[in-house]
């Protein structure tokens, strides 16, 4: 039997116990019913200075019901799908909801949103993976690192793993959906010293398939590359100067967004993007689409944690906000429709309109010019309700678009609205490994903080 049947086998068996669960809730009392289960197995192996440090073998999962009777809502769990066990966790939920408050914005989502018959978009990608073949990889990994350069002295280690696994979801309209998935990765990270300083980094690579990760030797490589670029860091003067944050930094400030356009704070009124729908947030060139069904894709799916159906989206239309997230009942607080965004965003991108993106990595810090290139950021100095926003940063000092040396221990700060509105160009260097598609980003001025 091929992986691909077995795991098919596995989802039909959930789906009829996910079937069984809501057939019970509702003899039970309940007007409706969603349940909802994943299910992840896998090898993960770390490796040290070429020694084995961890050998983890995951299987785990559990099955969520939430019932809902005279607008209340009660919810549990088990990890044992016996018949005693799931008549158990529904009585709990159902007894739960006698408890709970009335809220007439709470429920499962509308039929018509549902995706009763949604796509395959390939995500299932089995590795047949020994543990000593792991262990052979993550050892080959930290040992290129480690051979790279002399002053590489040390290793936090190097990490494979490898996960295989399925969702399925039904309520009771009707829906009974599932499907498999796999997700593979592979980090190293390397210490370089040089006198007294001593500076650590990383890298990692992470697929659907695993046969497209990057080479285990090119992680190590890439891993002390990183790690002997951040020797000789110096501290910045105090200034307002101009920041590009590298391809895998600048995902980080659209967390930001979504945290503000996300209907949870929308409806709480903790956001500073309130009442923002077709107004200016970006420059006009930028735009950002969202594309669930792109093949294989990381965060791509056919629908979302309450089963409504994803659709391909434009969030960001010529620099104004087109949508927010919203969840069902995010969106009945708001008087509003649910976009499918329970449980977070599907594969955005972000480009620029007309002349194109701002070019490669080395056309971006021409663009800068003179200016600081942010590579990490530390603690978590935002607010999301006014915009203000300070964090620790690292990174390089740029002059005249060529990096001139390391900086650490800097604060960059500002105000979202302003970095958002001050962004001046987006690169090509367009980082695949998350959920936002996003080359690297230069913002016209912000405060950085140092000696």
């Amino acid at each position: 039997m091929s992986d691909s049947d077995s795991i098919q086998m596995q989802i039909e068996h959930v789906k009829t116990r996910v079937n069984d669960a809501m057939t019970l809730a509702k003899s039970l009392g309940a007007d409706g019913a969603e349940v909802a289960m994943t299910r992840t197995q896998g090898l993960s192996v770390s490796t040290r200075l070429g020694e084995v440090e961890n050998v983890e073998f995951t299987s785990d999962g559990a099955l969520g019901i939430t019932v809902y009777k005279a607008g209340r809502k009660g919810s549990a769990s088990t990890a044992d799908l016996s018949e005693k066990a799931l008549k158990q966790a529904i009585e709990a939920a159902v007894n739960i909801a006698k408890y709970t408050s009335v809220d007439d914005c709470s429920g499962m989502a509308d039929k018509a949103m549902l995706a009763m018959s949604p796509p395959d978009l390939d995500l299932y990608h089995p590795k047949a993976l020994t543990t000593e073949q792991a262990i052979s990889i993550a050892k080959s990994c930290e040992d290129t690192a480690l051979s790279y350069d002399k002053r590489i002295t040390n290793s936090d280690g190097a990490t494979l793993a490898s996960y295989e696994g399925f969702k399925v979801y039904g309520n009771s309209h009707g829906q009974l959906v599932g499907y498999p998935s796999t997700r593979h990765n592979l980090s190293c990270v390397m210490i370089a010293n040089q006198g007294d300083d001593m500076q650590r980094d990383y890298a990692y690579t992470v697929s659907r398939e695993f046969d497209k990760m990057d080479t285990a030797s090119k992680i190590g490589k890439q891993a002390s590359m990183e790690a002997l670029s951040r020797l000789g860091a110096r501290k910045l003067a105090t200034a307002k100067v101009p920041v590009m944050f590298r391809a895998d930094i600048a995902n980080s400030l659209f967390g930001h967004f979504i945290a503000a356009i996300s209907g949870g704070n929308l409806y709480r009124k903790s956001s500073f993007l309130m009442d923002s729908i077709g107004k200016q947030v970006f420059p006009e060139f930028l735009n950002i689409s969202e594309r669930p069904h792109i093949k294989k894709g990381l965060a791509s799916s056919a629908f979302d944690a309450e089963g409504v159906a994803t659709i391909d989206r434009e969030i960001i239309t010529d620099g104004k906000l087109a949508t927010y997230l919203l969840t069902s009942y995010s969106a009945r607080k708001l008087g509003l429709q649910t976009t499918g965004h329970a449980g977070g965003i599907h594969n955005w991108q972000l480009g620029m309109k007309g002349a194109g993106q701002g070019g490669d990595f080395d056309a971006m810090l021409k663009t800068l010019g003179t200016g600081l290139l942010v590579t990490e950021m530390m603690g978590q100095g935002v607010n999301v309700v006014t915009g203000d926003y300070s964090r620790g940063a690292a990174g390089f000092w740029v002059e005249n678009g060529e990096i001139a040396y390391p900086v650490d221990e800097i604060t960059i700060a500002g105000k979202l609205q302003d970095i958002f509105a001050g962004i001046m160009a987006i690169g090509d260097d367009i980082d695949m490994r998350g959920s936002i598609h996003t080359g690297s980003i230069i913002v016209n001025e912000m405060q950085v903080a140092g000696s």
